[in-house]
Protein backbone atom coordinates (compact mmCIF):
# COMPACT_ATOMS: atom_id res chain seq x y z
CA UNK A 1 0.00 0.00 0.00
CA UNK A 2 0.88 3.26 -0.80
CA UNK A 3 1.14 6.26 2.71
CA UNK A 4 -1.96 8.06 1.51
CA UNK A 5 -4.43 4.74 0.75
CA UNK A 6 -3.67 4.70 5.02
CA UNK A 7 -5.61 7.98 4.83
CA UNK A 8 -8.65 7.58 5.11
CA UNK A 9 -12.38 8.68 4.13
CA UNK A 10 -12.76 9.32 8.23
CA UNK A 11 -9.94 11.06 7.86
CA UNK A 12 -11.11 13.27 5.15
CA UNK A 13 -14.45 13.69 6.81
CA UNK A 14 -12.06 15.15 10.39
CA UNK A 15 -9.92 17.44 8.46
CA UNK A 16 -13.11 19.35 6.39
CA UNK A 17 -14.77 19.17 9.10
CA UNK A 18 -12.40 21.30 11.27
CA UNK A 19 -12.06 23.56 8.70
CA UNK A 20 -15.24 23.83 8.55
CA UNK A 21 -15.83 24.36 12.17
CA UNK A 22 -13.12 27.00 11.95
CA UNK A 23 -14.96 28.79 9.45
CA UNK A 24 -18.08 28.97 11.49
CA UNK A 25 -16.17 30.48 14.61
CA UNK A 26 -14.60 33.16 11.94
CA UNK A 27 -17.77 34.12 10.89
CA UNK A 28 -19.31 34.26 13.91
CA UNK A 29 -16.42 36.22 15.66
CA UNK A 30 -16.26 38.77 12.77
CA UNK A 31 -17.55 41.82 14.54
CA UNK A 32 -18.80 44.73 12.28
CA UNK A 33 -17.10 45.28 9.59
CA UNK A 34 -17.74 48.94 7.96
CA UNK A 35 -14.40 50.85 8.13
CA UNK A 36 -11.01 49.74 7.74
CA UNK A 37 -10.04 50.28 11.05
CA UNK A 38 -12.90 47.22 11.74
CA UNK A 39 -10.95 45.40 8.79
CA UNK A 40 -7.45 45.61 9.34
CA UNK A 41 -6.77 46.68 13.58
CA UNK A 42 -10.22 44.88 14.69
CA UNK A 43 -11.66 47.96 15.62
CA UNK A 44 -8.59 47.76 18.21
CA UNK A 45 -11.07 45.76 20.66
CA UNK A 46 -9.14 42.73 20.49
CA UNK A 47 -8.25 40.96 23.95
CA UNK A 48 -4.63 40.78 23.99
CA UNK A 49 -4.59 36.60 24.74
CA UNK A 50 -6.02 36.33 22.06
CA UNK A 51 -3.89 38.16 19.82
CA UNK A 52 -0.77 36.77 21.85
CA UNK A 53 -1.96 33.00 20.76
CA UNK A 54 -2.68 34.85 17.38
CA UNK A 55 1.63 35.81 17.68
CA UNK A 56 2.22 32.19 18.48
CA UNK A 57 -0.06 30.63 15.81
CA UNK A 58 1.51 33.10 13.02
CA UNK A 59 5.42 32.10 14.25
CA UNK A 60 4.25 28.21 14.86
CA UNK A 61 3.91 27.83 11.15
CA UNK A 62 3.65 24.28 9.45
CA UNK A 63 6.88 24.59 8.55
CA UNK A 64 7.84 24.40 12.55
CA UNK A 65 5.01 21.83 13.00
CA UNK A 66 6.41 19.50 10.44
CA UNK A 67 10.14 20.10 10.48
CA UNK A 68 11.47 20.45 13.74
CA UNK A 69 10.93 17.10 14.38
CA UNK A 70 12.66 16.34 11.44
CA UNK A 71 15.55 18.32 12.41
CA UNK A 72 15.91 16.60 15.29
CA UNK A 73 15.61 13.16 13.98
CA UNK A 74 18.20 14.12 11.40
CA UNK A 75 22.04 13.08 11.54
CA UNK A 76 23.57 15.17 14.08
CA UNK A 77 19.78 16.56 15.71
CA UNK A 78 19.32 17.78 18.95
CA UNK A 79 17.80 20.39 21.33
CA UNK A 80 20.22 23.22 20.48
CA UNK A 81 18.21 24.98 18.74
CA UNK A 82 16.10 25.65 22.15
CA UNK A 83 18.91 28.31 22.76
CA UNK A 84 17.70 30.84 20.29
CA UNK A 85 14.30 30.96 22.66
CA UNK A 86 16.63 33.70 25.02
CA UNK A 87 17.39 35.68 21.96
CA UNK A 88 13.84 35.66 21.11
CA UNK A 89 12.49 36.76 24.84
CA UNK A 90 14.86 39.15 25.46
CA UNK A 91 13.70 40.98 22.12
CA UNK A 92 9.83 40.67 23.40
CA UNK A 93 10.95 42.67 26.32
CA UNK A 94 12.61 44.98 24.45
CA UNK A 95 9.70 45.31 22.17
CA UNK A 96 6.86 45.61 25.04
CA UNK A 97 8.98 47.86 26.87
CA UNK A 98 9.70 50.41 23.60
CA UNK A 99 8.10 49.71 20.34
CA UNK A 100 4.70 49.24 21.41
CA UNK A 101 4.87 52.76 23.06
CA UNK A 102 5.24 54.14 19.78
CA UNK A 103 2.81 52.65 17.91
CA UNK A 104 -0.18 53.94 20.13
CA UNK A 105 0.99 57.19 19.91
CA UNK A 106 -1.12 57.65 17.28
CA UNK A 107 -3.70 55.79 15.36
CA UNK A 108 -1.19 54.11 12.66
CA UNK A 109 -1.58 51.01 10.75
CA UNK A 110 1.60 49.55 10.19
CA UNK A 111 5.44 50.20 11.33
CA UNK A 112 5.51 51.85 8.14
CA UNK A 113 3.28 54.24 8.76
CA UNK A 114 4.93 55.32 11.70
CA UNK A 115 7.99 55.06 9.64
CA UNK A 116 6.61 57.60 6.44
CA UNK A 117 5.45 60.32 9.73
CA UNK A 118 8.76 60.65 11.19
CA UNK A 119 10.80 60.25 7.99
CA UNK A 120 8.86 61.24 5.29
CA UNK A 121 7.07 59.20 2.72
CA UNK A 122 10.32 57.76 0.72
CA UNK A 123 11.33 56.07 3.52
CA UNK A 124 7.59 54.34 4.03
CA UNK A 125 7.94 53.18 0.52
CA UNK A 126 11.18 51.80 1.24
CA UNK A 127 10.25 49.62 3.92
CA UNK A 128 6.92 48.74 2.58
CA UNK A 129 8.93 47.05 -0.68
CA UNK A 130 11.09 45.58 1.47
CA UNK A 131 8.64 44.09 3.34
CA UNK A 132 6.38 43.21 0.48
CA UNK A 133 9.14 40.97 -1.34
CA UNK A 134 10.25 39.10 1.71
CA UNK A 135 6.89 38.35 2.86
CA UNK A 136 6.01 37.24 -0.64
CA UNK A 137 8.44 34.62 -1.03
CA UNK A 138 8.72 33.56 2.73
CA UNK A 139 5.15 33.29 2.86
CA UNK A 140 4.81 31.26 -0.23
CA UNK A 141 7.42 28.55 0.31
CA UNK A 142 5.78 28.08 4.29
CA UNK A 143 2.74 27.44 2.23
CA UNK A 144 4.49 25.09 -0.29
CA UNK A 145 6.88 23.22 2.53
CA UNK A 146 3.59 22.25 4.46
CA UNK A 147 1.61 21.08 0.87
CA UNK A 148 4.67 18.63 0.32
CA UNK A 149 3.93 16.44 2.97
CA UNK A 150 0.57 16.83 2.93
CA UNK A 151 0.30 15.90 -0.93
CA UNK A 152 2.45 12.49 0.31
CA UNK A 153 0.21 11.27 2.95
CA UNK A 154 -3.14 12.28 1.71
CA UNK A 155 -2.75 11.55 -2.06
CA UNK A 156 -3.77 14.61 -3.36
CA UNK A 157 -2.10 16.18 -6.31
CA UNK A 158 0.58 18.96 -4.95
CA UNK A 159 -1.86 21.44 -6.67
CA UNK A 160 -5.01 20.78 -4.64
CA UNK A 161 -3.07 20.88 -1.60
CA UNK A 162 -1.72 24.11 -2.24
CA UNK A 163 -5.40 26.17 -4.01
CA UNK A 164 -7.47 24.39 -0.99
CA UNK A 165 -4.85 26.39 1.24
CA UNK A 166 -4.98 29.26 -0.79
CA UNK A 167 -8.67 29.45 -0.70
CA UNK A 168 -9.73 29.00 2.64
CA UNK A 169 -7.13 31.69 3.20
CA UNK A 170 -8.68 34.09 1.12
CA UNK A 171 -12.09 33.06 2.65
CA UNK A 172 -10.62 33.80 6.23
CA UNK A 173 -9.25 36.76 6.02
CA UNK A 174 -12.44 38.65 3.45
CA UNK A 175 -14.89 37.22 6.17
CA UNK A 176 -13.68 39.21 9.27
CA UNK A 177 -10.12 40.80 8.57
CA UNK A 178 -8.14 40.84 11.29
CA UNK A 179 -10.88 39.36 13.54
CA UNK A 180 -11.60 36.49 11.95
CA UNK A 181 -7.54 36.19 11.29
CA UNK A 182 -7.11 36.34 14.96
CA UNK A 183 -9.32 33.81 16.40
CA UNK A 184 -8.60 31.26 13.53
CA UNK A 185 -5.15 32.11 14.68
CA UNK A 186 -6.10 30.89 18.25
CA UNK A 187 -8.27 27.58 17.19
CA UNK A 188 -4.86 26.58 15.56
CA UNK A 189 -2.69 27.57 17.98
CA UNK A 190 -5.02 24.73 20.57
CA UNK A 191 -5.03 22.57 17.76
CA UNK A 192 -1.01 22.92 17.45
CA UNK A 193 -1.20 22.24 20.92
CA UNK A 194 -3.14 19.26 21.30
CA UNK A 195 -2.06 17.56 18.38
CA UNK A 196 1.35 17.86 19.91
CA UNK A 197 0.48 16.65 23.21
CA UNK A 198 -1.33 13.54 21.93
CA UNK A 199 1.37 12.67 19.31
CA UNK A 200 3.87 13.12 22.36
CA UNK A 201 1.93 10.72 24.53
CA UNK A 202 1.42 7.80 22.23
CA UNK A 203 4.60 7.88 20.77
CA UNK A 204 6.24 7.41 24.58
CA UNK A 205 3.46 4.74 25.31
CA UNK A 206 4.82 2.91 22.44
CA UNK A 207 8.42 2.97 23.75
CA UNK A 208 9.96 0.04 25.79
CA UNK A 209 10.74 1.68 29.02
CA UNK A 210 8.84 5.04 28.61
CA UNK A 211 9.57 8.35 29.27
CA UNK A 212 12.97 7.85 31.42
CA UNK A 213 14.24 4.91 28.35
CA UNK A 214 13.47 7.68 25.73
CA UNK A 215 15.40 10.46 27.39
CA UNK A 216 18.59 8.17 28.33
CA UNK A 217 18.67 6.29 24.97
CA UNK A 218 18.37 9.87 23.35
CA UNK A 219 21.06 11.57 25.54
CA UNK A 220 23.13 8.22 24.50
CA UNK A 221 22.80 9.49 20.93
CA UNK A 222 24.01 12.79 21.55
CA UNK A 223 20.36 13.83 21.14
CA UNK A 224 19.81 15.63 24.37
CA UNK A 225 22.34 18.57 24.38
CA UNK A 226 21.16 22.39 24.78
CA UNK A 227 23.80 24.40 25.76
CA UNK A 228 26.52 25.07 23.06
CA UNK A 229 28.76 27.57 24.46
CA UNK A 230 31.34 27.57 21.60
CA UNK A 231 32.28 30.65 20.17
CA UNK A 232 32.84 31.64 16.15
CA UNK A 233 31.51 32.92 12.98
CA UNK A 234 31.52 29.45 11.12
CA UNK A 235 28.34 28.26 9.21
CA UNK A 236 28.35 25.35 11.53
CA UNK A 237 27.88 27.29 15.06
CA UNK A 238 24.11 28.44 14.14
CA UNK A 239 23.24 27.12 16.94
CA UNK A 240 25.23 28.67 19.85
CA UNK A 241 24.47 30.18 23.22
CA UNK A 242 26.31 33.49 21.46
CA UNK A 243 24.60 33.46 18.46
CA UNK A 244 21.41 33.10 20.93
CA UNK A 245 22.44 36.59 23.07
CA UNK A 246 23.58 38.69 20.14
CA UNK A 247 22.17 38.00 16.85
CA UNK A 248 18.84 36.34 17.48
CA UNK A 249 17.95 39.61 19.12
CA UNK A 250 18.15 41.52 16.00
CA UNK A 251 16.33 39.30 14.08
CA UNK A 252 13.10 38.98 16.25
CA UNK A 253 13.33 42.83 17.17
CA UNK A 254 12.64 42.62 13.39
CA UNK A 255 10.24 39.78 12.88
CA UNK A 256 8.29 40.55 15.74
CA UNK A 257 8.56 44.46 16.20
CA UNK A 258 8.67 46.12 12.74
CA UNK A 259 7.38 42.89 9.70
CA UNK A 260 3.39 43.65 10.01
CA UNK A 261 3.13 40.15 9.52
CA UNK A 262 3.19 40.21 13.32
CA UNK A 263 3.48 43.86 14.16
CA UNK A 264 -0.59 44.10 13.01
CA UNK A 265 -1.61 41.88 15.66
CA UNK A 266 -0.20 43.83 18.24
CA UNK A 267 -2.13 46.88 16.47
CA UNK A 268 -5.14 45.28 17.40
CA UNK A 269 -5.43 45.02 20.97
CA UNK A 270 -7.13 48.10 22.75
CA UNK A 271 -4.22 50.06 24.26
CA UNK A 272 -0.13 49.63 24.61
CA UNK A 273 -0.28 47.97 27.58
CA UNK A 274 -2.67 44.98 26.54
CA UNK A 275 -0.07 45.14 23.10
CA UNK A 276 2.90 45.02 25.50
CA UNK A 277 1.20 41.50 27.44
CA UNK A 278 0.18 40.11 24.00
CA UNK A 279 4.24 40.31 22.41
CA UNK A 280 5.25 39.37 26.22
CA UNK A 281 3.21 35.96 26.78
CA UNK A 282 3.61 34.73 23.18
CA UNK A 283 6.88 33.95 24.97
CA UNK A 284 5.17 30.92 25.71
CA UNK A 285 5.02 29.82 22.23
CA UNK A 286 8.74 28.27 22.77
CA UNK A 287 6.94 25.73 24.41
CA UNK A 288 5.37 24.72 21.32
CA UNK A 289 8.75 24.07 20.02
CA UNK A 290 10.24 22.15 22.84
CA UNK A 291 7.14 19.83 22.33
CA UNK A 292 8.00 19.51 18.91
CA UNK A 293 11.80 18.63 19.85
CA UNK A 294 10.62 16.08 22.27
CA UNK A 295 8.44 14.69 19.10
CA UNK A 296 11.08 14.56 17.23
CA UNK A 297 13.44 12.70 19.80
CA UNK A 298 10.67 10.13 20.88
CA UNK A 299 10.40 9.94 16.72
CA UNK A 300 14.38 9.02 17.05
CA UNK A 301 14.00 6.74 20.07
CA UNK A 302 10.84 4.35 18.27
CA UNK A 303 12.64 3.76 15.35
CA UNK A 304 15.83 2.91 17.09
CA UNK A 305 14.01 0.51 18.74
CA UNK A 306 11.53 -0.36 15.67
CA UNK A 307 13.84 -0.11 12.67
CA UNK A 308 12.39 1.96 9.34
CA UNK A 309 9.67 -0.10 8.01
CA UNK A 310 9.37 -0.66 4.59
CA UNK A 311 7.03 1.72 3.60
CA UNK A 312 8.76 4.36 5.61
CA UNK A 313 11.65 3.88 3.87
CA UNK A 314 10.37 4.17 0.46
CA UNK A 315 8.03 7.36 1.39
CA UNK A 316 11.43 9.14 2.88
CA UNK A 317 13.57 8.13 0.24
CA UNK A 318 10.74 8.85 -2.79
CA UNK A 319 11.66 5.38 -3.76
CA UNK A 320 9.71 2.17 -5.09
CA UNK A 321 9.55 -0.66 -2.79
CA UNK A 322 11.94 -2.59 -5.00
CA UNK A 323 14.81 -0.54 -4.45
CA UNK A 324 13.85 -0.73 -0.23
CA UNK A 325 16.50 -3.30 0.25
CA UNK A 326 19.24 -1.52 -1.50
CA UNK A 327 18.43 1.73 0.39
CA UNK A 328 18.95 -0.48 3.03
CA UNK A 329 22.03 -1.91 2.64
CA UNK A 330 23.53 1.79 1.28
CA UNK A 331 22.24 3.70 4.17
CA UNK A 332 24.20 5.68 6.50
CA UNK A 333 22.28 4.82 10.33
CA UNK A 334 22.52 6.47 13.43
CA UNK A 335 25.86 5.93 15.53
CA UNK A 336 26.67 5.79 19.16
CA UNK A 337 29.18 9.22 19.51
CA UNK A 338 31.22 7.49 22.00
CA UNK A 339 30.95 3.40 21.07
CA UNK A 340 30.54 3.81 17.24
CA UNK A 341 26.83 1.80 18.01
CA UNK A 342 24.95 2.07 14.85
CA UNK A 343 21.48 2.57 15.36
CA UNK A 344 18.07 0.85 13.51
CA UNK A 345 17.16 4.41 12.82
CA UNK A 346 18.33 5.13 9.08
CA UNK A 347 19.59 9.04 8.42
CA UNK A 348 18.10 10.28 5.30
CA UNK A 349 20.44 11.92 2.85
CA UNK A 350 21.80 11.08 -0.78
CA UNK A 351 21.73 7.10 -1.39
CA UNK A 352 23.50 5.89 -4.25
CA UNK A 353 22.19 2.01 -4.49
CA UNK A 354 23.80 -0.45 -6.80
CA UNK A 355 21.72 -0.08 -10.16
CA UNK A 356 22.96 3.62 -10.04
CA UNK A 357 20.11 5.50 -9.35
CA UNK A 358 20.57 8.13 -6.52
CA UNK A 359 17.42 8.83 -4.51
CA UNK A 360 17.66 11.87 -1.64
CA UNK A 361 16.17 11.37 1.53
CA UNK A 362 14.52 13.91 3.91
CA UNK A 363 13.65 13.84 7.56
CA UNK A 364 10.67 16.37 6.61
CA UNK A 365 8.27 13.44 5.97
CA UNK A 366 8.89 11.33 9.33
CA UNK A 367 6.41 13.00 11.62
CA UNK A 368 3.81 12.94 8.71
CA UNK A 369 4.28 9.41 8.08
CA UNK A 370 4.55 8.54 11.75
CA UNK A 371 1.12 10.32 11.59
CA UNK A 372 -0.62 8.48 9.02
CA UNK A 373 0.47 5.12 10.16
CA UNK A 374 0.75 4.90 13.81
CA UNK A 375 -2.56 7.08 14.92
CA UNK A 376 -5.99 5.31 14.93
CA UNK A 377 -8.43 6.63 11.96
CA UNK A 378 -9.60 9.70 12.47
CA UNK A 379 -7.06 11.18 15.03
CA UNK A 380 -4.45 11.52 12.39
CA UNK A 381 -6.89 13.22 10.74
CA UNK A 382 -7.26 15.55 13.50
CA UNK A 383 -3.26 16.17 13.48
CA UNK A 384 -3.23 16.72 9.81
CA UNK A 385 -5.82 18.94 9.89
CA UNK A 386 -3.37 20.65 12.05
CA UNK A 387 -0.76 21.30 9.24
CA UNK A 388 -3.64 22.14 6.81
CA UNK A 389 -4.45 25.11 9.17
CA UNK A 390 -0.71 25.92 10.02
CA UNK A 391 -0.43 26.52 6.22
CA UNK A 392 -3.76 28.92 6.13
CA UNK A 393 -2.97 30.71 8.72
CA UNK A 394 0.74 31.53 7.21
CA UNK A 395 -1.27 32.41 4.10
CA UNK A 396 -4.24 34.63 5.71
CA UNK A 397 -2.04 36.36 7.96
CA UNK A 398 0.37 37.50 5.04
CA UNK A 399 -2.77 38.56 2.93
CA UNK A 400 -3.85 40.71 5.84
CA UNK A 401 -0.72 42.47 6.07
CA UNK A 402 0.15 42.57 2.44
CA UNK A 403 -3.41 44.06 1.72
CA UNK A 404 -2.49 46.71 4.46
CA UNK A 405 0.45 48.15 3.38
CA UNK A 406 -0.37 48.02 0.07
CA UNK A 407 -3.39 49.91 0.50
CA UNK A 408 -1.81 52.54 2.73
CA UNK A 409 1.10 53.09 0.15
CA UNK A 410 -1.39 54.32 -2.34
CA UNK A 411 -3.76 56.13 0.11
CA UNK A 412 -1.78 57.03 3.57
CA UNK A 413 -5.03 57.07 6.22
CA UNK A 414 -2.27 57.56 8.82
CA UNK A 415 -2.21 61.17 7.93
CA UNK A 416 -6.04 61.79 7.03
CA UNK A 417 -5.54 62.97 3.44
CA UNK A 418 -7.64 60.43 1.80
CA UNK A 419 -10.92 61.37 0.19
CA UNK A 420 -12.31 58.10 -0.17
CA UNK A 421 -15.53 56.98 1.48
CA UNK A 422 -14.86 54.16 4.28
CA UNK A 423 -16.87 52.13 2.03
CA UNK A 424 -14.65 52.83 -1.04
CA UNK A 425 -12.01 51.96 1.22
CA UNK A 426 -13.20 48.75 2.60
CA UNK A 427 -13.88 47.72 -1.67
CA UNK A 428 -10.79 48.06 -2.06
CA UNK A 429 -9.56 46.37 0.97
CA UNK A 430 -11.10 43.47 -0.19
CA UNK A 431 -9.52 43.59 -3.73
CA UNK A 432 -6.21 43.48 -2.11
CA UNK A 433 -6.97 40.71 -0.14
CA UNK A 434 -8.44 38.77 -3.20
CA UNK A 435 -5.75 39.90 -5.15
CA UNK A 436 -2.59 39.47 -2.97
CA UNK A 437 -4.18 35.94 -1.92
CA UNK A 438 -4.59 34.45 -5.56
CA UNK A 439 -1.10 36.16 -6.83
CA UNK A 440 0.52 33.90 -3.61
CA UNK A 441 -1.05 30.86 -4.17
CA UNK A 442 -0.08 31.17 -8.53
CA UNK A 443 3.23 31.91 -6.83
CA UNK A 444 3.57 29.37 -4.43
CA UNK A 445 2.38 27.20 -7.76
CA UNK A 446 5.57 28.21 -9.85
CA UNK A 447 7.43 27.47 -6.66
CA UNK A 448 5.74 23.98 -6.71
CA UNK A 449 7.27 23.53 -10.54
CA UNK A 450 10.20 25.20 -10.10
CA UNK A 451 11.45 23.55 -7.28
CA UNK A 452 12.32 20.22 -9.43
CA UNK A 453 14.86 22.37 -11.34
CA UNK A 454 15.56 25.58 -9.29
CA UNK A 455 16.88 25.57 -5.63
CA UNK A 456 13.78 28.06 -4.59
CA UNK A 457 13.33 27.35 -1.30
CA UNK A 458 16.73 28.52 0.24
CA UNK A 459 16.18 31.94 -1.86
CA UNK A 460 12.62 32.06 -0.28
CA UNK A 461 13.91 31.65 3.42
CA UNK A 462 17.37 33.38 2.91
CA UNK A 463 15.08 36.53 2.39
CA UNK A 464 15.04 37.23 5.94
CA UNK A 465 18.65 37.66 5.86
CA UNK A 466 18.45 40.22 3.38
CA UNK A 467 15.90 42.36 5.13
CA UNK A 468 15.69 42.17 8.77
CA UNK A 469 18.50 44.21 9.69
CA UNK A 470 17.53 47.25 7.10
CA UNK A 471 13.71 47.59 8.15
CA UNK A 472 15.08 47.07 11.82
CA UNK A 473 17.70 50.14 11.45
CA UNK A 474 14.67 52.35 9.24
CA UNK A 475 12.21 52.05 12.13
CA UNK A 476 15.20 52.98 15.06
CA UNK A 477 16.03 55.80 12.98
CA UNK A 478 12.30 56.83 13.21
CA UNK A 479 12.55 56.41 16.91
CA UNK A 480 15.42 58.66 16.74
CA UNK A 481 13.60 60.94 14.63
CA UNK A 482 16.56 61.46 12.69
CA UNK A 483 17.62 58.90 8.89
CA UNK A 484 18.01 60.29 5.45
CA UNK A 485 16.12 58.66 3.11
CA UNK A 486 19.74 58.50 1.14
CA UNK A 487 21.68 56.84 3.23
CA UNK A 488 18.97 54.65 4.89
CA UNK A 489 18.91 53.42 0.99
CA UNK A 490 22.37 53.28 0.10
CA UNK A 491 22.94 51.55 3.79
CA UNK A 492 19.98 48.96 2.43
CA UNK A 493 22.03 47.91 -0.87
CA UNK A 494 25.49 47.84 1.00
CA UNK A 495 23.67 44.87 3.38
CA UNK A 496 22.12 43.32 0.76
CA UNK A 497 25.67 43.10 -1.05
CA UNK A 498 27.41 42.42 2.06
CA UNK A 499 24.70 39.34 2.86
CA UNK A 500 24.87 38.19 -1.09
CA UNK A 501 28.61 37.00 -0.34
CA UNK A 502 27.86 34.74 3.10
CA UNK A 503 24.17 33.30 1.75
CA UNK A 504 24.73 31.31 -0.95
CA UNK A 505 21.19 31.74 -2.32
CA UNK A 506 21.60 33.97 -5.44
CA UNK A 507 24.64 32.29 -6.30
CA UNK A 508 23.59 28.96 -6.67
CA UNK A 509 20.71 30.32 -9.21
CA UNK A 510 23.81 31.81 -11.18
CA UNK A 511 25.44 29.00 -11.04
CA UNK A 512 22.87 26.60 -12.34
CA UNK A 513 22.36 29.37 -15.19
CA UNK A 514 26.48 29.40 -15.84
CA UNK A 515 26.33 32.62 -15.49
CA UNK A 516 29.38 31.75 -12.64
CA UNK A 517 31.48 28.99 -11.89
CA UNK A 518 31.78 27.50 -8.23
CA UNK A 519 35.74 26.92 -8.77
CA UNK A 520 35.71 31.30 -8.96
CA UNK A 521 33.12 31.72 -6.23
CA UNK A 522 35.11 29.49 -3.74
CA UNK A 523 38.11 31.86 -4.31
CA UNK A 524 36.58 34.53 -2.34
CA UNK A 525 37.21 34.17 1.40
CA UNK A 526 33.68 33.48 2.44
CA UNK A 527 32.95 30.33 0.15
CA UNK A 528 34.57 27.02 -0.62
CA UNK A 529 33.23 24.12 -2.02
CA UNK A 530 30.90 21.62 -1.44
CA UNK A 531 31.37 18.07 -1.00
CA UNK A 532 30.73 17.09 -4.41
CA UNK A 533 32.63 20.05 -5.92
CA UNK A 534 29.60 20.99 -7.81
CA UNK A 535 28.13 24.57 -5.69
CA UNK A 536 29.97 26.20 -2.97
CA UNK A 537 28.53 26.69 0.97
CA UNK A 538 29.42 29.57 2.95
CA UNK A 539 32.29 29.76 5.67
CA UNK A 540 30.48 32.16 8.60
CA UNK A 541 27.12 31.70 10.08
CA UNK A 542 24.34 33.73 8.56
CA UNK A 543 23.06 35.03 11.66
CA UNK A 544 25.59 37.13 12.42
CA UNK A 545 24.55 39.54 9.24
CA UNK A 546 21.20 40.15 11.07
CA UNK A 547 22.78 42.92 13.46
CA UNK A 548 25.62 43.57 11.16
CA UNK A 549 22.98 45.21 8.58
CA UNK A 550 20.93 46.66 11.16
CA UNK A 551 24.18 48.56 11.99
CA UNK A 552 25.55 49.25 8.36
CA UNK A 553 21.94 50.94 7.42
CA UNK A 554 21.54 52.55 11.15
CA UNK A 555 25.13 54.06 10.74
CA UNK A 556 24.32 54.95 6.80
CA UNK A 557 21.13 56.41 7.59
CA UNK A 558 22.15 58.77 10.70
CA UNK A 559 25.59 59.33 8.91
CA UNK A 560 24.70 60.39 4.90
CA UNK A 561 22.63 63.86 5.00
CA UNK A 562 19.63 64.31 2.55
CA UNK A 563 19.86 65.86 -0.45
CA UNK A 564 20.18 69.70 -0.18
CA UNK A 565 17.27 71.69 -1.82
CA UNK A 566 18.31 74.24 -3.84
Amino acid sequence: MEIHEYFTHVDWLVVFGYLGLTTWVGHAMRGKQGTIKDFFLGGRSMPWQAVSGSIIATEISGVTFIGVPGTLFALHGDFTYLQWAVGSIIARMMIARYFVRVYYEQEIYSPYDYMGLKLGLSVKTLATIFFTIGSILAQSVRVLVAAIPLKVVTGMPLWVCIVVIGLFAIGWTLMGGMRTVIWTDVMQFALFALGGVIALMWLIGGIDGGWSAMMETADNFGRTRILNPEFGLGADLKFTLWVALFAVPFQNLGVFGVDQLAAQRMFCCRNARAAGKAILFSSFGQLVTLLMLLIGTALFVDSHQEGFGDQELATVFGASMENVQDIRDSATFAEHPETGEKSKVIVPQAVTVSSGETFSGTSDYIFPIWIVLALPVGLSGLILAGVFAAAISSLDSILAALSQTTLSLFYHPERGEISLSERQLMARSRLLVVGWGLALTGFTLLLAIAREDIPILPLAFGMTTYTVGPLLAIFLCAMIGRGSFRGLLAGSLISFVAVMFVQTDIWVLLIKAKLISAEALATLFTYELNTAGSGVKSVFCFAWMWPLTCLITLGAGLWIPSRKKA
